[in-house]
């Protein structure tokens, strides 16, 4: 089969590859329907180091069942299923307290004999916690929308709930990409009264606005943080959502919070070091987010999208084949796409 592995910084290739093979009574083999390049696996793309073995990329995916290990339940060939950025057993005690990413039995895509995303198919492990039915065919209009189940709209999600975002509450999203745009349709679905939204590309903060955000700040730093505390009458807001994941931001989410309120972190972190002394202290603000725990929160996202209620496929703007992923890292490193998405 096809599959897109990276070799090192810029380095992207589209190559044959032995296909899948159950491994475990626990496997599912899952043929690809619909892929993506996160914003996420533009870090690799600019920093790894040159390799002669190619790593295998991709973790956001849906796709056909088609094969079942003996221990497998509740699944059956032929499920359209929706696979979270990282495989878990859904019933350890971490699991059972919402934090699959921290799943004693689970993993990441792309990891030693597991395969990733952006290919025609993948092995997926500890299958009955890991994948969830979609409910639909598998040429549903839904789908890009339900693909986002795998991680953007639940990381935006998880952004939102951590920062304690509910009804009447005051919201600053910081960055216009996928995660922060999926950050405002969740805003906006828990209640909020006012999101603002910061970023400067126009095209993206305008969806941002059709999710649901209320004001749009352009501005950078120390202007950003005037415009937003102006909107505010000087307060700043109940929670901050920082999507973006560079100490920029961070900064910025401590200039615009309000006192007392919260800041979320889901955006990875490139920074090693940054203020979490006297200022953050002082006004009693609370530091929340991490990587999301996706799974926990597909189904409860899920009826919103099979309802048409939210349309969080609209972040997509660009598609490719397999054999054009590598033009879509490159389109999205140049900010020609928002995000890409990958059809096999």
């Amino acid at each position: 089969m096809r599959a897109t592995l990276m070799y090192g910084a810029g380095d992207v290739r589209v190559e044959d590859v032995p296909d899948p093979v159950l491994q475990q009574p626990t496997d599912a083999l899952v043929r690809v329907l619909r892929a993506c390049v996160c914003g996420s696996d533009l870090h690799p793309y600019h920093n790894k180091p040159a390799s002669e073995q190619g790593s295998p990329m991709g973790h956001e995916f849906l796709g056909v069942v088609e094969e079942l290990g003996s221990e497998v339940s509740g699944l059956n060939k032929g499920d359209v299923v929706i696979a979270p950025f990282v495989w878990a057993d859904n019933t350890c005690d971490f699991c059972r307290e919402g934090l699959q990413t921290s799943c004693r039995n689970g993993g990441g895509w792309g990891s030693p004999g597991v395969g990733g995303g952006q290919a025609e198919a993948v092995r997926v492990p500890q299958a009955q916690g890991t994948l969830v039915k979609a409910q639909v065919g598998e040429d549903s209009p839904l789908l890009p929308s339900l693909l986002t189940l795998s991680d953007v709209f639940p990381t935006g999600y998880h952004c939102a709930t951590t920062a304690g975002v509910g009804d009447g509450k005051t919201v600053t999203v910081i960055g216009d990409g996928a995660v922060g745009l999926c950050a405002v349709l969740s805003a906006r679905l828990l209640g909020a009264e006012r999101i603002i939204l910061m970023g400067r590309h126009k095209d993206r903060t305008d969806l941002g606005v059709e999710f649901g955000a209320t004001d749009v700040v352009p501005e950078r730093g120390e202007d950003g943080i005037a415009h937003v505390l102006d909107l505010t009458g000087g307060d700043g807001t109940h929670a901050v959502l920082e999507a973006v994941g560079y100490l920029n931001a961070y900064d910025t989410a401590l200039g615009v919070v309000r006192p007392g309120g919260s800041i979320s972190r889901v955006g990875v972190p490139q920074y090693t070091e940054a203020n979490i002394g006297r200022d953050p202290f002082m006004k009693n603000v609370t530091l929340t987010g991490g990587v999301a725990p996706a799974r926990a929160y597909i189904e409860r996202l899920l009826p919103a999208v099979l309802e048409g209620r939210v349309e969080p496929g609209r972040v997509f703007d660009t598609t490719v084949d397999i054999e054009g992923v590598p033009d879509g890292y490159r389109a999205m490193d140049e900010r020609r796409s928002l995000k890409v998405l990958v059809n096999p």
